[in-house]
């Protein structure tokens, strides 16, 4: 074969794994920790009390199928319905303290403070304020994933660069213009980074939740099935769980995607 020809494979080669590896890698990442993971269990001959192998895991979901799904929805739902809710109130707080200097640096040691409070120990207080049910453990997945969006918000909108802000006010374009025009445009990349630190603690909010409260979810499943000795069906939930957050961070990874094509971090 020529030099010409093995160039051109070459090229097309890599053309090829251009477009695989960004779907390869973390896919052969996942299974080489999978086969680890077994082989550490069956080279050690750990109890599945201790540590159940990946067959344990399918075993306890082919066991408790139903039981399992039923509490991966309740746990979704309600990580999504935080979510939403820290997204929109992260979002208009950013905005607001991006709108005025003095807000900011008057407000932003407040929501310093509160984010440095331990989420656990609010738990019982929302239950007291809001009672039993959805409504607390909704607004404390809410107030774990606030920060992030707050934060990244308030850089992407403060991180205009000031000729384009002169530039669009030099072509006389009102305020209300130059800010959905220029500035929101800018600070996308970084409102979707701050997004996919959020989506992640949201999870994470709705399971300590579940755990403060444990009637529904796989917070639930993991509480019961540690007092019963179900080492593997807490397993199973725990797996689950790492599912839905990578599912969680790429949704986010996507619509990042259509409404950002132009800064594509994933």
């Amino acid at each position: 074969m020529s030099g010409d020809g093995r160039a051109r494979r070459g090229r097309a080669w890599r053309r090829v794994w251009g477009r695989v590896e960004p779907a390869a890698l973390p896919v052969a990442g996942t299974v080489s920790g999978i086969g680890l993971w077994w082989g550490v269990t069956a080279a050690f001959r750990i109890r599945p009390l201790f540590l159940p192998a990946p067959d344990d895991l399918v075993d306890a979901f082919r066991r408790e199928p139903g039981y399992l799904l039923a509490a991966g929805w309740a746990t979704l739902w309600m990580t999504l319905a935080g979510f939403a809710l820290a997204a929109v109130l992260g979002f208009l707080t950013g905005a607001a303290l991006t709108a005025s200097p003095v807000v900011e640096r008057a407000t932003m040691p407040l929501l310093v403070a509160l984010n440095s409070v331990p989420k656990v120990a609010l738990a019982p207080l929302l239950v007291v304020w809001l009672g039993f049910g959805v409504q607390p453990e909704i607004l404390m997945v809410a107030l774990i994933a606030f920060f992030p969006v707050i934060v990244s918000t308030t850089a992407g909108l403060s991180s205009t660069p000031a000729d384009l802000r002169e530039l669009a006010r030099s072509m006389s374009a009102p305020g209300w213009r130059i800010y959905l025009s220029v500035r929101l445009p800018w600070a996308l990349p970084q409102i979707f980074t701050g997004l996919k630190v959020a989506v992640a603690l949201a999870l994470i909010g709705a399971v300590v939740a579940e755990i403060a409260n444990p009637d529904r979810g796989f917070g639930a499943v993991v509480v019961f099935s540690s007092t019963s000795l179900d080492t593997p069906l807490a397993f199973a939930a725990i797996g689950l769980l790492a599912v839905t957050s990578i599912a969680l961070f790429y949704a986010v990874v996507a619509a990042e995607r259509l409404l950002v094509p132009w800064a594509r971090t994933v």
